[in-house]
């Protein structure tokens, strides 16, 4: 294969990738719910630990477990920003961004 195609083929995975991790999120918005509605707290350590060890008997290389745990701490760190929006009070979340003038 040339770079075209290598090009082609990692524009599919991160088709792939786009798919997967709004799914994710989607996921982390329906947990933050929960969370909110049984004042469960948004940082849960041994869940993390939990999927750090997961992901490493997952991974087949050639990412390192570090290269692996760097990018799913940035994910879980987004993940965690998705809850706690879910979690803000619904009066920050209704405030107008703009006075409306009065008519």
């Amino acid at each position: 294969m040339d770079i075209a195609d290598w090009r082609k083929k990692i524009d599919e995975l991160d088709r792939k990738l786009v798919e997967l991790l709004s799914a994710r999120a989607q996921c982390a918005h329906e947990i933050g719910k929960l969370k909110r509605n049984s004042s469960m707290p948004i940082y849960e350590p041994d869940r993390e630990k939990i999927i750090f060890e997961n992901i490493a008997r997952y991974n087949a290389g050639p990412l390192s477990e570090r290269q692996l745990r760097q990018i799913y701490e940035r994910l879980i760190d987004v993940m965690r920003q998705i809850q706690r929006d879910e979690m803000a009070p619904e009066s920050e979340e209704k405030m107008p961004t703009e006075l409306e003038p009065n008519d």
